[in-house]
């Protein structure tokens, strides 16, 4: 089983959180340790695993070789009104080959889609997504990623399988299972023109920066219809990091932690993971601690909507648009808005299931305004093609 060939935690980061006050994330959670091995997981939702991998990162100076001081700050947090248990299985360990590693992310994965458990990862380099989204060759068809993220990560397909290029094997490797990939909080003069035309000539989502500035909440549809998120920590700009060697223009410490409770309140996500976390001690620590914290506390809101029954407990709304009539749900628990996707029976519809798209009452009053939602426009014509 994957789950053997995981190290266990140091006796010094067990005796850390074995030290916190009572009622404490340290005191409460399950530990994976050398005395006692891995904790039991009948009953745990959650699992908690670090990556010490970083060796397809091309920037990287060190092979990053622990990720103990983001724990430490996370075993200080007290849980909020949780229902929710979370162990923590301690680390991937760097294997003889990059290829070593990524197989044993996969299998991990796949155990816990099976197991119906979410992994928070901590990396090491953000090609480590790879491996997970292919996880889910066995298990879904199409899935959406969402990159929360400076950069697209398209990169060169002809080149190995960097830490800036794996989503373009994402979508240039069989089997194609990627739908629909979403960016949130580009800049882009980090990316180029190629690839920034490259995204919009296939229908995918991205929102930049200076968007999510003006409104987080614009970001909120996309990360419920994901499946898989990963956060590069580059993302956060250099003062919230207290960290010189970050960028000075990003999100803040408020808005990475509302865009992780959004990912964790999301019914259908399934993995979430944290990626170039500086490995020097407390550089950003207790600001991913903070944002696991806050996915976590999102899990335990889910209302479970996802997949949508809109037999009940939703408003219909119907505009008229064109030649055209958008049909819109209002859920009456959650006040969260969804929109219908065409779906023609007779072809080879790539959404199959997904007739419905996570949007907000922007949408709707865009529609009243006769205006075709982004959004939904993107999703029809990446059925189309």
């Amino acid at each position: 089983m994957a789950l053997e060939f995981l190290k266990a935690l140091n006796d010094a980061v067990v005796a850390h959180a074995k030290m916190q006050p009572e009622h404490s994330i340290g005191e409460t959670i399950k530990l994976h340790t050398v005395k006692d091995g891995l904790p039991h997981l009948n009953g745990v939702q959650l699992v908690v695993i670090g990556i010490l991998e970083n060796r397809r990162d091309a920037n990287a100076l060190f092979q990053v070789e622990s990720l103990d001081h983001v724990r430490e700050k996370f075993y200080e947090l007290y849980p909020g009104n949780w229902s929710s248990t979370i162990a923590d299985l301690g680390d991937v360990p760097p294997g003889d080959t990059v290829e070593d590693t990524y197989y044993l992310i996969r299998q991990l994965t796949k155990h816990f889609l099976r197991e119906s458990i979410i992994p928070i990862f901590l990396g090491g380099s953000q090609d480590l997504m790879y491996p997970i989204y292919r996880a889910f060759d066995e298990f879904q068809h199409m899935i959406n990623v969402v990159n929360i993220d400076c950069r697209f990560d398209l990169g060169n397909i002809e080149l190995p399988i960097t830490s800036r290029s794996y989503v373009g094997k994402m979508i240039t490797v069989e089997p194609y299972n990627l739908f629909n990939y979403s960016n949130l909080g580009f800049q882009t003069y980090f990316n180029s023109q190629d690839e920034i035309e490259l995204l919009d000539r296939m229908y995918f989502d991205a929102i930049r920066l200076g968007h999510l500035d003006n409104d987080i909440t614009l970001a909120e549809p996309v990360l419920r219809d994901a499946d898989l998120i990963g956060v590069d920590m580059s993302v956060v700009r250099a003062g919230d990091l207290a960290s010189a060697k970050a960028n000075p223009n990003g999100l803040d410490g408020k808005q990475i932690c509302s865009l992780s409770r959004y990912s964790g309140i999301s019914d259908r996500l399934k993995v979430y993971g944290i990626f170039e976390i500086n490995n020097e001690r407390n550089y950003g620590a207790q600001l991913v601690a903070e944002m696991m914290w806050y996915f976590i506390e999102g899990y335990n809101y889910r209302i479970f909507e996802y997949p949508v029954d809109v037999s009940k407990d939703f408003i219909v709304y119907k505009v008229p648009v064109d030649n055209q009539i958008l049909t819109f749900y209002k859920s009456t628990d959650s006040g969260r808005w969804w929109i219908e996707l065409p779906f023609i029976s007779n072809v080879n519809n790539k959404l199959k299931q997904h007739t419905l798209l996570p949007c907000d009452r922007r949408d709707y009053e865009m529609a009243c305004d006769q205006v075709l939602p982004d959004r939904w426009l993107n999703a029809r014509r990446k059925n189309e093609v």
